[in-house]
């Protein structure tokens, strides 16, 4: 049995992890969707979710079910082993290949990790001569792989080019190499990196460009290819693109674009590749049948399109403060202060509407916020509920404390 002490010296650590105890008023996370759908069924309701990644609404299609079926059936579940010494399987070249035609790349590399793929590529691919340049709201595992290099590293302001460049002309000279890092499409905000500009100042300094498209691949863009076909870039530009299998792929890993000589490196040297284990059989088979479901069915993307674009609009009707979203996915909705976050959340979800707050672990302390998924499948009547919900909700909030959309907020530091 544990102490008295010790329990309290538990209870101190479980207030700081928290923020000031907010977990004493109900705990909003790692709720298990199945059980919340569950009771909202037995109350006579249903539970709509904006608060997964399932941008495409292939989840739960059939196809994607036989296809890991059948490769469980034919291959088993695990690869056995790190891939260069017995875990390789055919599926994984003809997944990685099939994922390259669709990017419009040269190659294509798989994880089992997205996190490890941004964490283990940065890290390994710059030394002590080089310099890593990196937009402020980078997500976490792109920190975390800038901080495992050895090379120097510099943040720019969200989005701001003008500063990425000045930073660029002060110091490129000094470094051997240089390595630009931003998002396509920023997981917090729902706002785009202005490629065509970076690719501009990647050429005219002599840098390497890594785009993160975790959150882009299969959203932006006609086809759902990505941040180069929302702005008519040849892909192959970019030194290194890399995705994830969570999201549209509705599957989980990671993955690294990039030209064959690179990869074919990489194979032999990238430690989160070489000293893992291989994408599982059943997990590639899962995410090659939603890519092929994605090219045989653009309409999704449409839809996607079409859904993301009305709940922007309906909210900044209703004086939601949305930040700098541009209707392509991920929609915030900020908040006051984290009070009213949680309770926020908490009178969506009796209402049938499941997103949880997002707080300053995931974004700076004073914009928190409740962030917003949209999805192929939300019918214009739960996205124009769920708007209302919200207005009702800030209706209640006095009017010199609330965030007038984004005229009141200052992207650079969402």
């Amino acid at each position: 049995m544990p102490s008295d002490q010790s329990l309290v010296a538990y209870a101190d650590r479980r207030a700081r992890l928290a923020g000031s105890a907010i977990l004493d008023g109900g705990n909003p996370w790692f709720a298990p969707l199945e059980q919340l759908q569950a009771e909202a069924r037995r109350e006579g309701g249903k539970l709509v979710s904006f608060a997964n990644y399932d941008y495409l609404g292939l989840a739960d299609h059939p196809a994607i079910s036989s296809a890991a079926h059948s490769a469980l059936d034919k291959i088993g579940v695990g690869a056995l082993g790190s891939r260069l010494v017995g875990g390789e399987r055919l599926i994984h070249a003809d997944f990685e290949d099939a994922l390259a035609k669709f990017v419009g790349v040269d190659a294509c590399l798989t994880l089992v990790s997205g996190y490890l793929t941004n964490l283990t590529t940065i890290s390994h691919l710059m030394g002590r001569r080089d310099v890593i340049i990196y937009d402020e709201l980078s997500h976490n595992s792109i920190v975390n792989g800038i901080m495992g290099s050895k090379a120097t590293s510099m943040e720019f302001r969200h989005n701001d080019m003008d500063h990425l460049q000045s930073l660029l002309q002060e110091s490129r000279s000094s470094y051997r190499n240089c390595l630009i890092v931003v998002e396509s499409l920023y997981s917090m905000d729902g706002d785009i990196a202005n490629l065509p500009e970076l690719l501009a100042l990647k050429d005219k300094f002599g840098c390497w460009l890594l785009v993160d498209e975790a959150h882009s691949i299969g959203v932006l863009g006609k086809n759902g290819r990505g941040v180069s076909e929302h702005f008519g870039e040849d892909p192959r530009r970019i030194d290194i693109i890399i995705g994830t299998l969570s999201k549209t792929f509705a599957s989980c890993g990671g993955f690294i674009c990039a030209q064959r000589s690179v990869l074919d490196w990489m194979r032999y040297t990238l430690p989160g590749f070489v000293y893992s284990v291989g994408l599982p059989p059943v997990i590639a088979a899962a995410a090659q049948a939603a890519l092929e479901l994605i090219i045989a069915e653009p309409e999704r993307i449409a839809a996607l399109h079409a859904n993301a674009q009305r709940f922007l609009e309906k909210a900044r009707e209703a004086s939601l403060a949305t930040g700098p979203a541009m209707g392509h996915g991920i929609i915030p909705v900020i908040f006051p202060d984290l009070k009213s976050t949680m309770e926020g959340s908490d009178f969506l979800l009796k209402r049938g509407i499941y997103a949880p707050p997002i707080v300053q672990v995931g974004v700076p302390k004073g914009m928190p916020r409740i962030r917003f998924f949209i999805s192929a499948r939300h019918s214009n009547e739960e996205i124009d509920r769920t708007v209302s919900v919200l207005e009702s909700l800030f209706a209640s909030v006095p009017a010199g404390s609330r965030l007038q959309s984004t005229a009141a907020l200052n992207p650079a530091h969402i």
